[in-house]
């Protein structure tokens, strides 16, 4: 049983350079409306720069992620993310979250880090189009769809779905 703090708390992932400021903002804006908390977390040891100047401090670096302190963590896409396809770190942040049955949410190009840490192995998965080949090369059921949500775990192809994707994750939280 998740305490009120966790409950209302959402940990949201930027990548350093070249986040998807579109889907940053939709799914903030979606977060804050239903009274949740945000906090950012990124390697950066500064700010957060986006894909049209927008520049975001982060609360917390990968080492002090606690994943008790939150109900979900959520990647935000856009091109800097797939600086993290393969970051060790990152994974194991997100398996932690798993593990301890908190929601694990991605967007746009953020799925590939769910399927390259292990999270999309048995369920259906989509991913901005441009890199549907990345899951597929791994051996996951892509979907051309707008949003799937699946045993804890939420994708979504990219910004046109971010309200989507932002509502679906405070559903499955509500309902978790």
């Amino acid at each position: 049983m998740q305490n009120h703090i966790t409950q209302n708390s959402i940990l949201i992932f930027l990548s350093a350079n070249s986040f998807s400021e579109e889907e940053y903002s939709i799914i903030r804006k979606v977060f804050i409306k239903a009274s949740k908390r945000i906090f950012i977390t990124s390697d950066s040891q500064t700010v957060c720069n986006g894909d049209n100047k927008m520049k975001v401090k982060a609360d917390t670096d990968f080492y002090n992620v606690n994943d008790k302190n939150f109900s979900a963590i959520v990647l935000i896409g856009g091109k800097g993310s797939k600086d993290y396809w393969d970051n060790e770190q990152l994974h194991n942040i997100v398996k932690n979250f798993k593990h301890a049955g908190k929601i694990v949410a991605a967007i746009c190009e953020a799925p590939i880090i769910l399927a390259r840490a292990g999270l999309l192995s048995k369920i259906p998965a989509t991913c901005w189009s441009e890199d549907k080949n990345e899951l597929i090369k791994l051996g996951i059921n892509y979907n051309d769809r707008s949003v799937i949500a699946e045993k804890g775990v939420l994708t979504s192809n990219g910004p046109r779905s971010a309200e989507q994707f932002a509502e679906t994750v405070l559903n499955m939280i509500k309902n978790h």
